[in-house]
């Protein structure tokens, strides 16, 4: 029985290390409205907490194929959600038709306006990049996210989807979807809080994001949607231009 006792507080005492090591990755920014609560969910998808808000971003299954709507569930739906673009690895049907509740505003662009089903449509706010409009009591600029090498134009074209960025609080959250860095986001301005990504073959390199970062300076960057790339070297590639704060997306 000792040897039981033993063995179960053992147990006990990795479960309250590993529920610790969940709940330090949810990072507090400070704004002059309380705190942002910071929740990366896995791959692009995150949870943005202010202001007595829920803010979901790209909810999807992560490895694709199964409904993830419970990875981003909490006790009452989201007050907004927001859609980069149409990939599955940021919409999924399911995911989406299982979390929004009565109340939920979803901000997409028109591309996924299309491919959704008539009760997602009747939810739907649609932005195009340039559209600046409140959703849920939080302002929302959508900006360009596409691609710029050549062999790499077919996956996110110019015009279709959108990178979003939120203020909230004074602090300004930008949420990059799929993209490269273009001219427009070369001079994205005051941003506090950046999610960039950076994977082959669908966005750029390590070395091509830390330029993007140390080019339009974001206060704190995490990097996110990076796939098997290797995010310490983009933290050393970026140095003391940004904050940059690992998490664990996968």
């Amino acid at each position: 029985m000792k040897g039981f006792r033993i063995f179960g507080a053992a147990v006990a005492f990795a479960a309250l290390a590993l529920a610790s090591q969940a709940m330090a990755q949810d990072d507090q920014i400070p704004t002059s409205n309380g705190n942002l609560t910071i929740h990366p969910v896995h791959h692009a998808g995150l949870v943005l907490t202010w202001n007595g808000k829920r803010i979901v971003a790209d909810p999807t299954s992560f490895p694709p194929g199964k409904n993830g709507a419970a990875d981003f569930k909490a006790a009452a739906a989201p007050d907004l959600i927001l859609i980069t673009h149409e990939h599955g690895d940021h919409f999924d049907v399911p995911t989406l038709t299982d979390l929004v509740g009565p109340n939920t505003v979803i901000v997409a662009p028109q591309s996924v306006f299309g491919m959704m089903p008539a009760a997602l449509q009747a939810k739907t706010k649609v932005m195009k990049n340039g559209d600046k409009q409140t959703y849920a009591g939080v302002p929302i600029e959508a900006v360009v996210e596409y691609n710029t090498t050549p062999d790499r134009l077919m996956f996110h074209p110019k015009g279709r989807d959108n990178g979003y960025v939120l203020t909230m609080g004074g602090k300004r959250v930008y949420l990059a979807g799929d993209t490269e860095e273009t001219p427009e986001l070369k001079v994205l301005p005051n941003i506090d809080v950046a999610f960039v990504p950076f994977n082959l073959p669908y966005t750029m390199t390590e070395e091509a994001a830390a330029t993007w970062v140390k080019d339009f300076k974001p206060k704190i960057v995490y990097p996110y949607h990076t796939g098997m790339s290797d995010v310490n070297k983009f933290k050393t590639l970026v140095g003391a231009a940004s904050d940059v704060r690992l998490r664990k997306w996968y």
